[in-house]
């Protein structure tokens, strides 16, 4: 089979350059022999904002510097990718036709190709680590249409190639009986032609999208919250009260009814948080700031899904998704003047987390030696409807809150695992990772609760709130934490073919869950230690406060009644015994602790207790200054000072209601 699919590939490498230069056509079938993979074609991602990831990935493969997104929004009648990558020959094409989940990356002929590095088949031809590796990300599109256009032209190339695609959807009845003699399943249509190019130097592809799935449109129309919003709009004028409101946020609505109208919404088409003028750049920190302007608005836990509608949803998801530069700069480049305390985690299991000496100026991806990104990846913009895109992910001017600690901290951990123990067949490899955990009192938006892992700058799994199913009960504290965990070598073995999930059972996706699972340990204990240290000290600076005012009260009463300011009260101390020491101060009064001021077994008393009880301790000393000062204290026996002192101590301890 393999044979005559090769010479099915030279066949059509030959037909279209004979066709060079006229107006004919080739017409060819897509045929796949993998029943799964005859069913990319109904359509195997979750969201439309998956097909159009796989699309950028794919020209991030291509050594792409840029990729501009067309959308047509809010109509979404037309989407259109295009890149200035390295393009496709008709050998490439002719390969992608006939090898439907056959990557020729990561194998010896993508080198053949010309789409993968000479010495090595990891790496595009410009040196990046490639992200794809089983030859669907282009047939993603099946989410959002049945039929698009690739207009694509390698360098150097006198003509371009378009081939026009249309998609076979199957039903399971037909993927059990329509294969062929040799298990083939048709899959689609292609028809395939060359043009002149005026431009030999010019290179990259384009993917043209129409026809887009009613399912996929309303999707992308967010058209189950505008139903939801318009029939809120029809219970209003009938009288009842409007409940549903329209997103903050929103490229506009589409007239149910025509399908083509635009429809307003309190007076405007759309409600965009940058303006028309702004550049690309600005308009995209506009829409991340949006977010966390929400958190301001008296909106303690922002939500995406409350604040846009999915149109830039989507836009936040890709910004996420794909190989892009933090808005504000990596955390790894952080200097430790911007966070509280800086942790390395340890890889043992019952390890602890190890704080780090930092000056104020040190960057932490020096000071470990941190390596992400693993190597440039050079210019990759992504422009998605004139806003370009960046990672959303915030690191510095986060938002105070009541918590003790008030600035964030970082957990850092890098591991390299050989799996020296286990068969290489069995391990899947090496496994070299770096990572963080990020705790925060707040997290903005909530959406990034949770631990994302990036293989080789990529990510189809976003944020996973159960952090790889966290069993222990942190609810509270896995609320303020994000992670990213940078895969450089590894696990992407362990996605499953949409490459939003991990198979679970996966070695590497095993040792990562322990992994993380123990930092989490690490995280806890360590920000438990610092907060209570924070309470501790906070609880003491109060302390010494409140007792610094009932020492000013006693003082200038001792001086009014004494006339003498020079001298001191007399101080009140409480012993074990109640007796004087020998080289005590002659007017100091000695009482016995127990026989005043009774207190519970020492273990059972909370940080809290003692710390009221150290309070009451020091109103009690000072009335009995006050009545020393008055000279009301030396008129009682001893026995009469202790009774005295003991019912004052328990009216004040006496709990308010």
């Amino acid at each position: 089979m393999a044979e005559q699919k090769k010479s099915a590939e030279t066949e059509l490498v030959e037909e279209l350059r004979k066709s060079e230069g006229s107006e004919s056509f080739v017409s060819t079938t897509l045929k796949t022999d993998e029943r799964v993979i005859a069913r990319i074609t109904d359509g195997i991602y979750r969201q439309p904002a998956s097909a159009l990831r796989e699309l950028i990935s794919n020209a991030y493969d291509a050594d792409a510097s840029r990729v501009v997104i067309k959308t047509d929004a809010p109509r979404f009648d037309r989407i259109s990718i295009e890149d200035n990558g390295l393009g496709m020959t008709p050998e490439v094409i002719a390969h992608l036709l006939f090898h439907i989940g056959g990557s020729p990356k990561r194998s010896q002929s993508g080198a053949q190709l010309g789409v993968t590095a000479q010495n090595d088949p990891l790496r595009s031809p410009g040196g990046r680590r490639l992200i794809g590796k089983i030859g669907i990300g282009l047939f993603s599109v099946s989410q959002l249409t049945h039929s698009f256009q690739i207009i694509t032209k390698a360098e150097g190339d006198h003509f371009r190639t378009v081939a026009t695609v249309v998609l076979r959807q199957y039903t399971d009845d037909e993927v059990a009986s329509e294969s062929t003699e040799k298990g083939e399943f048709e899959s689609g249509k292609v028809n395939i032609w060359r043009e002149k190019a005026s431009d030999t130097s010019s290179h990259g592809t384009t993917i043209v999208l129409t026809n887009i799935r009613p399912q996929a449109r309303d999707t992308l129309r967010s058209r189950d919250i505008w139903s939801a919003v318009e029939q809120s709009e029809s219970s209003a004028q009938a009288g009842e009260r409007q409940t549903i409101e329209p997103p903050r946020f929103h490229v506009g609505r589409v007239d149910a009814a025509s399908g083509d109208l635009l429809k307003k919404t309190a007076g405007k088409y759309d409600s965009l948080p940058w303006e028309q003028t702004d550049t690309p750049v600005k308009a995209f920190k506009k829409l991340e700031k949006a977010v966390w302007d929400e958190a301001a608005r008296a909106n303690p836990n922002p939500r995406l899904d409350r604040i846009f509608d999915y149109y830039l949803r989507m836009i936040w998801q890709l910004s996420l998704a794909v190989p892009l530069p933090y808005v504000n700069g990596h955390l790894f480049d952080l200097r430790m003047s911007n966070v509280a305390h800086v942790f390395q985690l340890s890889n043992d299991p019952r390890g602890s987390a190890r704080p780090l000496d930092l000056t104020k100026n040190q960057q932490l991806r020096s000071y470990l030696s941190l390596v992400d990104p693993a190597e440039s990846i050079g210019k990759f913009d992504v422009l998605f409807d004139d806003v370009q895109l960046f990672r959303p992910i915030r690191f510095t001017e986060l938002p105070t809150t009541s918590h003790a600690l008030k600035k964030p901290l970082v957990f850092l951990g890098k591991c390299h695992e050989e799996f020296p123990k286990i068969a290489r067949e069995l391990s899947g490899g090496t496994l070299d990772f770096e990572a963080y955990l990020l705790w925060t009192p707040k997290v903005v938006p909530t959406e990034h609760q949770g631990s994302l892992i990036r293989i080789h700058g990529s990510s189809g799994t976003l944020f996973d709130p159960t952090f790889m199913r966290y069993q222990v009960s942190e609810q509270t504290r896995l609320r303020q934490i994000v992670c990213e965990i940078f895969v450089r070598q590894g696990l992407d073995s362990a996605l499953n073919i949409d490459r939003e999930s991990f198979n679970a059972a996966h070695p590497h996706a095993v040792y990562i869950t322990k992994w993380l699972h123990s930092a989490l340990r690490q995280l806890a204990t360590a920000q438990k230690k610092l907060a209570s240290e924070v309470r501790g000290q906070a609880r003491d600076e109060s302390k010494t406060e409140a007792i610094s005012e009932i020492r000013k009260v006693v003082r200038d009463v001792w001086a009014h009644e004494n006339d003498d300011s020079a001298s001191n009260p007399p101080a009140i101390e409480l012993a074990a015994s109640g007796t004087r020491p020998p080289s005590s101060e002659s007017d100091t009064y000695y009482f016995s602790r127990s026989a005043i001021m009774p207190q519970p077994p020492e273990e059972r008393t909370t940080t809290k207790a003692r710390a009221r009880i150290g309070i009451l301790e020091e109103k009690l000393k000072a009335i009995g200054q006050v009545l020393a000062s008055f000279g009301l204290l030396d008129s009682l026996s001893k026995k009469k000072q202790e009774r005295l002192l003991k019912a004052i101590y328990q009216i004040l301890s006496e709990p308010e209601e």
